[in-house]
C-alpha cells in the first residue's frame, strides 16, 4: 500500500507544480497583456481562475494525505487514540464520499446538463468542477491507506 501511496504522491505532485508553474506563466502573460499592451487578455483570466480551482482542490487534498492539514490535538489522550481515530476517519470518509464525490459529480452533471460553456475559452464548464470528485477520491484513497497503515503496522 505504501507503494501505491509513494506513487499517487509522486504524481499529484507532479501535476501540482505544473499546475503552479502554468498559473504563473498564465498570470504574467495576462499582466503584460494588460499593463503593457493596453489590451488585457481575457482568455488568461478564464484560465488563472480555472486553475486555482484545480491547484486549490488537489492541493488541499495532497496536503490532508501529507498530513499537513490543521489538526486539534487537545481530544487526543493515548488510552482513546484508536477511537478518535476511528470517528474521525469515519468523519472524513462520510464528508469525502457525501460532499466531494457525490456532491461533485451531481454539480458536474447538473452543469452539462445545462450546457454552460465558459465565455472566453468556449468549453463545458462542468469539466472544471470535475476537480470536486477527483479531490473527494485522493481524500477517501489517503484516508483508506492511513487506516490500513495504522491496523497493519500500528503507527499513523
Amino acid at each position: 500500500m505504501s507503494r501505491l501511496k509513494a506513487r499517487v504522491d509522486r504524481t499529484l505532485e507532479a501535476v501540482l507544480a505544473a499546475l503552479m508553474a502554468a498559473m504563473v506563466l498564465v498570470v504574467l502573460w495576462q499582466v503584460a497583456t494588460r499593463y503593457l499592451l493596453r489590451d488585457p487578455s481575457s482568455v488568461t483570466e478564464e484560465l488563472a481562475r480555472f486553475g486555482l480551482i484545480w491547484l486549490g482542490l488537489l492541493a488541499a487534498s495532497y496536503g490532508f494525505g501529507q498530513k499537513a492539514h490543521l489538526a486539534i490535538d487537545l481530544l487526543d489522550p493515548e488510552h482513546r487514540k484508536c477511537w478518535l481515530d476511528v470517528i474521525v476517519a469515519a468523519t472524513v470518509v462520510s464528508f469525502a464520499v457525501t460532499v466531494l464525490v457525490v456532491g461533485g459529480l451531481r454539480l458536474v452533471e447538473a452543469i452539462l446538463a445545462l450546457g454552460q460553456t465558459s465565455a472566453a475559452l468556449r468549453f463545458e464548464r462542468g469539466y472544471v468542477y470535475l476537480a470536486l470528485p477527483l479531490s473527494g477520491l485522493l481524500v477517501l484513497f489517503y484516508t483508506i491507506e492511513a487506516a490500513v497503515t495504522r491496523l497493519l503496522h500500528g503507527s499513523s
